[in-house]
């Protein structure tokens, strides 16, 4: 096997645990390393997606495998959602779309500090109201554009709204296959042919992903509540301060 493509299915695995397991972050994390290797963003964003129609796939049947679903969440998500990703990855071929990302990236650092503010201050979690249809477009629009952040807009608002973070985590990642395929679709429809010379990055993104994904259900299964709130306050903390860091310095 060329080693190029197990450099991509280990990296796919590894995000994928990483996805499965706190609802975010395969998208980020992914297209943070295709921008250091010099891939354009839109050539970027749109492996990483078309990838994502396997891995998500075999994820979303894993959390529903597992009862990780919240089925009212799961269907007001869906359809927003897919606008909001063909929108959005309609719009990324025509502009870039690293100047929208330090103020996505602003507004997660908000939702992961809040977080993890109610972590230490060990409160249970109220239920407030998510306005899902508006953040499905949110979260769809910016995961095209970003190369990722359907799971850390969408997982982020829902537990920061003090929904349980498995079944945040659960809805989100089963979602995420419908939003996933648009914008593949989309992709496909505007720079297809371009694709071609990145097949490497795209099949070894999708067997890493694939091979994680029933792993990292069960994961976020097993973990407990605080636990998982802890972790993706500090995964999206940190991840929202590298790249304003970045992007402002």
């Amino acid at each position: 096997m060329d080693d190029h493509i197990i450099i991509f299915i280990v990296f796919g695995f590894i995000a994928q645990i990483i996805d499965g397991a706190l609802g975010m972050a395969y998208g980020v994390s992914s297209n943070a390393f295709f921008l250091s290797l010099g891939v354009p963003p839109s050539i970027a964003s749109a492996c990483i997606h078309i990838s994502e129609t396997f891995t998500t796939a075999v994820s979303g049947v894993s959390h529903f495998k597992f009862g990780n679903i919240d089925k009212k969440i799961f269907l007001r998500l869906l359809i927003p959602g897919v606008i909001g990703g063909v929108l959005g990855a309609y719009i990324l071929t025509e502009l870039p779309g690293g100047k929208i990302r330090p103020f996505v990236s602003l507004y997660l650092l908000i939702m992961g500090l809040w977080i993890l503010f109610k972590v230490v201050r060990k409160t249970h979690p109220i239920k407030t109201k998510s306005r899902l249809i508006p953040l499905g477009l949110a979260g769809g629009f910016f995961d095209a554009i970003g190369g990722g952040g359907w799971g850390p807009i969408v997982t982020t608002t829902l537990v920061a709204n003090g929904n349980h973070p498995r079944y945040a985590i659960g809805s989100v990642n089963s979602a995420e296959f419908f939003v996933t395929v648009a914008e593949s679709i989309t992709f496909f429809a505007t720079i297809g042919t371009l694709l071609f010379q990145h097949w490497e990055k795209i099949v070894g993104l999708m067997i890493g992903g694939v091979i994680a994904a029933p792993f990292a259900a069960w994961v976020c299964k097993k973990l407990p509540h605080q636990a998982l709130m802890l972790l993706v306050g500090l995964l999206i903390t940190g991840l929202s301060i590298r790249i304003l860091y970045l992007a402002w310095f």
